[in-house]
């Protein structure tokens, strides 16, 4: 039996949104920062502990949303950690829905990019 490339995307977004990279909170965080879509209630917040080097040494994320939203934070922290900062500004709305793989409808992309959108801001709001 063939599984076709969709299939492949499904299991691994599945992956990723029952068994998270890095769910949760990061009690020494360096920065944070947190978005939600009024339009359809996703929120997300992204906790990163960056180091004095620019380096992400490590990053969580929070929320609640739909499979898209938050499967998506995951595969989006899981690429970042060890990452540096000039890396984050680097990675763009594209390289961010290439990274999801699925094809999405113009109104599912605004839930695959949340956790983008919260990423750019974040490495720029440090954590009082």
């Amino acid at each position: 039996m063939e599984t076709n490339e969709e299939e492949i995307y499904q299991e691994h977004i599945l992956d990723h949104y029952e068994d998270p990279f890095h769910n949760g909170h990061l009690p020494d965080a360096t920065h944070m920062h947190e978005e939600n879509n009024p339009l359809c209630g996703d929120v997300v917040r992204i906790e990163l502990k960056l180091g004095d080097n620019g380096a992400i040494e490590d990053g969580y994320f929070s929320g609640k949303g739909c499979v898209i939203s938050q499967a998506s934070a995951s595969m989006l922290l899981e690429e970042m950690v060890g990452k540096t900062v000039d890396d984050v500004k680097e990675f763009s709305a594209e390289k961010m829905l290439d990274l999801y793989g699925a094809r999405l409808t113009p109104n599912r992309q605004k839930c695959c990019l949340l956790s983008w959108k919260v990423l750019q801001s974040t490495v720029h709001a440090p954590h009082q």
